[in-house]
């Protein structure tokens, strides 16, 4: 075996030799080596019914591919699957699976038919029918009916002749549709002998429908025909009625002109008793109430200012203090003031909620007093502590106020001022009353 190994490579060595000389002499450029094995994927539906076509075709002619109809030789390789393609007997082409055999059909089909499909109703038909034989003609049907879909005069041509389906419709269903066919022009003649300025009723016109029954449309009714009356009567379609053109020009009326036309003793309305009387009632309460707020100013204790960034003194003759917050300030005006959080069933001098947020304080927090020596004492009626410049005052306890002290409630900090002034005065009148 290595004996006949080595004498192949002995024979096949010569021949390689003249062949890379020549190429390397002759200065060409070698042919780049590429696979010819055909790499499998995935094919699409069309691609495997196109694939199926051409095997079949392919293999009716015989099994041999044109491209192979040379006069070369083919290569070994080539003849075994020769040879195997005659002896295997030829498998018919593959049939379509059957989903891909409806998806061509359904290609196949033309657009219109499936546009067209479910357009037309029974309802519409019946509706063209009598629309049709009311007017005998197909253009005022395009323009005067409306069908549930919008068709053009061509398609209404084109059905006229092709209405089957109304004949499964109910008897209700028929009536409903043939009261929407138009009036003919028999019909509105009859109707323009009602007066424009008179007040038909339903016996006007049920009187109308006995009369000339051979005229009217069989499903006519009386409200039927009042209805079109009214709407003929509204754009003025009736022949009494004489339209006036609009002025042009210098004619033109404006709204200034249009108003003083207008007769005011027409405009006025009727006078209402009742709603003169709540009105009455509705003032009465309200008067009532001003004059409850008038008589309890003299008992206000306590008016609230909002803090600007301007200057104002924080001192008149009647402040005996001022309780200063970050938003608003009070100012004491009475010796004695409660402080708390306001409610619905509470009042307090001094609401503290609008400084900010006071849930955590109580509805009645303390109570400020002056004293007739002139010192102000802070007690503390609430469940929480007040700290007056850092020290606590629990619940039930009282401490002094001195001027610029830090009173501090649930997180809520005042500054309160004492006016010297106003109090110094008051220490002198009462020294003098009890000298007296």
């Amino acid at each position: 075996m290595a004996s006949g190994a080595a004498s192949r490579s002995e024979d096949e060595e010569p021949l390689a030799g003249p062949k890379r000389g020549s190429a390397q002499a002759s200065g060409a450029v070698p042919k780049r080596r590429s696979s010819s094995r055909f790499i499998k994927r995935k094919k699409f539906d069309d691609e495997l019914v196109e694939s199926s076509l051409a095997k079949s075709s392919s293999r009716a002619k015989g099994g041999v591919e044109p491209g192979r109809c040379s006069g070369s030789e083919p290569s070994s390789s080539e003849k075994k699957k020769v040879s195997k393609s005659v002896s295997t007997p030829v498998a018919p082409s593959p049939v379509p699976a059957p989903s891909l055999a409806k998806r061509m059909k359904k290609s196949k089909q033309p657009l219109q038919v499936t546009k067209d499909l479910g357009r037309w109703k029974p309802a519409d038909d019946l509706l063209l029918i009598n629309a049709v034989l009311q007017t005998n003609d197909l253009t005022s049907v395009h323009l005067g009916v409306k069908f549930s879909c919008r068709f053009n005069l061509r398609e209404i041509q084109e059905r006229w002749l092709a209405c089957q389906a109304m004949r499964q419709l109910h008897p209700e269903a028929i009536a409903a549709i043939q009261s929407k066919v138009l009036f003919s022009k028999a019909e509105e003649q009859l109707l323009n002998k009602v007066g424009s300025m008179s007040q038909p009723t339903l016996d006007t016109f049920q009187e109308l429908l006995h009369k000339h029954p051979d005229v009217f449309y069989p499903s006519r009714t009386a409200k039927a025909l009042q209805l079109h009356w009214q709407l003929m009567k509204q754009y003025y379609l009736l022949d009494d009625q004489t339209v006036q053109p609009l002025p042009k020009g210098d004619q033109v009326l404006n709204f200034s002109d249009a108003e003083d036309m207008l007769d005011d003793s027409k405009l006025k309305d009727v006078r209402d008793d009742v709603l003169e009387h709540e009105l009455t009632v509705a003032d009465r309460r309200q008067k009532r109430e001003i004059r409850q707020l008038e008589q309890e100013l003299h008992k206000w204790q306590v008016l609230v200012d909002s803090i600007t960034g301007m200057n104002s003194p924080d001192f008149d003759s009647q402040t005996l203090a001022v309780l200063r917050g970050r938003m608003v300030r009070y100012l004491m005006r009475s010796r004695e003031i409660t402080l708390g959080r306001a409610t619905k069933d509470n009042q307090i001098d001094v609401d503290l909620a609008l400084e900010g947020p006071a849930w955590k304080i109580s509805r009645k927090q303390g109570v400020i007093k002056l004293k007739n020596n002139g010192d102000f004492f802070i007690a503390n009626e609430g469940r929480r502590p007040i700290y007056i410049d850092g020290r606590p005052v629990l619940g039930g306890n009282k401490w002094k106020l001195n001027n610029n002290s830090v009173v501090e409630i649930a997180s809520l900090r005042f500054v309160f001022l004492i006016n010297q002034d106003l109090i110094t005065l008051i220490k002198t009148e009462a020294a003098k009353m009890a000298q007296q």
